[in-house]
């Protein structure tokens, strides 16, 4: 008699908190959210400080933050999850919530430690898509979006003078994967651009983030091209 074949364990699901003060969005991306079999939505709060209450019981992977919200913004709780992280490369990953056209707080955010944003009339695949790519780590912001930021954010700056060059004490080598990551170039990539191994780059990107103090790609990108 043949043994039976053991069953492979089933994938875990990416766990997911949304933070918004409008119910109705809130049960909207519930409904989305939940449809996906690898997505869990594992809380949700009206407000910051409702969110960072909940945070050690739901233990999220990715966090959907609104940005105009009363008591605490999402601002605010972005900072304080990511800051918060006793390590940073496993605090939650968190996706910004906005309607672009009005909201001029997404740069603030995306410094704050957000890894990308989200319109709300984003279609329920891209949200999904959306999700799953902050939960592996990968770019959730095009390059040209972090541009366009960059550039909104200097026009309605006061002049001043010009500021030191934040890259300063990156090597030539840490300087130009610093680049390529701006780019939006994934390890890969840059590996197969400069020749040199994957290991190589990810323990340049380490360095990079850790002299630069900042804990995701997006941040990297915008002192990348806030350098420019």
């Amino acid at each position: 008699m043949t043994a039976p074949h053991a069953q492979n364990p089933a994938p875990e699901r990416i766990r997911v908190v949304i933070v918004d003060d409008e119910p109705l969005m809130r049960t909207g991306l519930r409904l989305i959210l939940g449809g996906a079999p690898d997505i869990e939505v594992a809380g949700e709060a009206g407000n910051g400080e409702e969110a960072l209450a909940g945070m050690p019981g739901w233990a999220p992977g990715v966090v959907l933050m609104d940005i105009r919200m009363p008591v605490l913004d999402g601002i605010g709780a972005t900072r304080a999850i990511v800051e918060g992280a006793s390590d940073p490369a496993r605090a939650p990953r968190v996706l910004v919530l906005t309607a672009f056209d009005t909201d001029g707080f997404i740069l603030e955010a995306l410094r704050a430690g957000a890894v990308g944003f989200l319109l709300k009339d984003t279609p329920p695949a891209e949200l999904v898509g959306a999700v799953r790519s902050a939960a592996a780590g990968t770019n959730a912001m095009n390059p040209s979006v972090v541009r366009r930021l960059v550039d909104l954010a200097g026009a309605s700056a006061p002049a001043a003078e010009p500021p030191a060059d934040p890259l300063a004490g990156l090597s030539a080598r840490e300087r130009e994967i610093a680049e390529c990551v701006a780019a939006g170039m994934t390890n890969g990539e840059i590996a197969a651009q400069l020749f040199v191994s994957l290991p190589t780059v990810k323990t340049h990107v380490a360095r990079v983030f850790d002299k630069l103090g900042v804990t995701n790609r997006v941040q990297l990108a915008i002192l990348v091209l806030e350098a420019r």
